[in-house]
């Protein structure tokens, strides 16, 4: 259920940008500690957006792994959900990159233009 309220902020978020244009697609960074399960945010986005601005525009993510630092001058990839330093095993990690969630770009159809006569 978590991935359908994300999917409801990213629509709302693209709909809002959008000009009142169609929507061809939608790119969000997602960082691992968002705990998102990439195919559920997607399968929810595509089924909340029918009928909107957004139907049928692809959900492009980018995943971000979570990247954490040490006041010892250790910066690591986590690849366990162990949050101990690998140099120093001190637990006072911090949080580099890894914790967001952002609608990043929105491709929308051109309007037509046309020539005056």
């Amino acid at each position: 259920m978590h991935e359908l309220a994300l999917s409801r902020a990213i629509l709302q978020a693209a709909i809002a940008h959008a000009g009142g244009r169609p929507v061809n697609s939608v790119t969000v960074s997602v960082g691992a500690l968002r705990q998102v399960v990439p195919d559920s945010l997607e399968f929810n986005f595509s089924v909340i957006s029918r009928g909107t601005l957004c139907e049928d525009a692809a959900l492009d993510m980018r995943l971000i792994p979570a990247r954490l630092s040490c006041s010892c001058g250790e910066c690591w990839t986590l690849r366990e959900p162990v949050f101990l330093c690998p140099r120093c095993g001190s637990g006072g990690a911090s949080v580099v990159d890894g914790n967001q969630l952002s609608v990043d770009y929105i491709e929308v159809e051109e309007e037509q233009c046309t020539e005056p006569r």
